[in-house]
């Protein structure tokens, strides 16, 4: 297969109307149309000799049924690769993304949430993320609440992370050991998720046993924070655009596509591999999992001030708008990341 900088210009313009037509009509792209949509000033004779030595490359493929031809995921990967670095938002996408943060921001976690199904709107695709986790995160409170036959375990992250667990109170208690146990929880202020939990535990050691009991209990809460399903989690929205897109999959691929959204550890590895220091397009068979689909993920980081917290992005068929699916992503990651700075200071 030739590489993205052996195709001539006029190889490269047809290559990127058939791109741009079939995203925008779903239907195999003719020698008439390129002819006239390419402005190359050349025949459909000339037109349908570039596209068979496209097809003959692996940009383009033939389906049996169309004297079309269709993008192959060597073909999108051409024609992303040399998309402008920072694609313009549609005025009505701006505003979207800029009554989204209008709002004070108190919990990171919550606006991810929103921001998921912003992007979802805004793309017509499944909106996907990956929150901070919360292991080597700061808490700004970790308190001890006393709600009479129930005690409530309440943990904030300095990102807006917030976990809490109501718990049955312990048998051996005392007002004195609630008090003890708060002083305690207040001097871990500023520590990370795991490095107060292993405090907590040295602490129980060393303290009577009605204390011991309530901070094992907040330590055990922290564990649960940074272990297993509630560490690091994937968010999901949108899903239903996929469903409006059937006619761009198979039905198996499809059913693939929607269980995988639903594994969250599977679907975690893929965003993992996927990820980089920018906005990153992973289309097709780039990616095992994602060619098992004929799905293409975009996806961006979110940061607050150099630290990366986590991942935001989305999902939908090879045949996607990447232009506008580009700029979206960073646009929203980038509001991210100013949301997520502000709250760190």
């Amino acid at each position: 297969m030739a590489e993205h900088g052996e195709l001539g210009q006029r190889k490269a313009a047809v290559l990127h109307t058939i791109v741009e037509e079939y995203v925008r009509t779903g239907e195999p792209v003719g020698s008439e149309t390129i002819a006239e949509r390419a402005g190359l000033g050349v025949s459909s004779a000339t037109s349908r000799n570039e596209m068979a030595a496209l097809e003959e490359l692996g940009f383009l493929s033939h389906p049996h049924t169309s004297a079309g031809r269709i993008p192959t995921d060597a073909g999108y990967r051409h024609y992303v690769d040399t998309l402008p670095a920072r694609g313009r938002l549609k005025d009505v996408q701006r505003r979207a993304i800029a009554s989204h943060f209008a709002e004070a921001i108190l919990d990171l976690e919550e606006v991810l949430k929103g921001s998921v199904m912003l992007l979802s709107r805004l793309t017509q695709y499944a909106g996907v993320a990956v929150p901070p986790g919360a292991s080597e995160e700061q808490l700004v409170r970790l308190e001890l609440i006393d709600m009479g036959p129930t005690m409530m375990v309440l943990a904030v992250g300095q990102h807006g992370r917030v976990d809490k667990q109501i718990l049955d109170r312990p048998e051996h208690w005392s007002t004195e050991a609630f008090h003890g146990a708060e002083r305690k929880l207040r001097a871990l202020q500023g520590k990370t998720y795991s490095s107060s939990q292993a405090k907590l535990l040295e602490l129980a050691a060393t303290v009577p046993s009605d204390e011991h009991d309530l901070l094992l209990m907040v330590a055990d809460v922290l564990r649960l924070a940074t272990r297993g399903e509630h560490a690091t989690h994937v968010m999901v929205g949108g899903v239903a655009n996929l469903a409006d897109e059937a006619q761009t999959w198979r039905r198996e691929t499809l059913r693939r596509l929607f269980e995988t959204l639903e594994r969250e550890q599977e679907m975690l590895q893929v965003l993992h591999d996927v990820a980089a220091d920018d906005v990153s397009v992973t289309i097709g068979a780039e990616h095992p999992t994602t060619g098992g689909w004929e799905a293409s993920i975009v996806t961006a980081p979110f940061r607050a001030g150099d630290v990366n917290l986590g991942t935001i992005g989305i999902v939908g068929p090879t045949r996607m708008d990447y232009l506008s699916a580009m700029a979206s992503v960073r646009a929203v990651a980038e509001r991210l990341s100013e949301a997520a700075t502000e709250l760190d200071q």
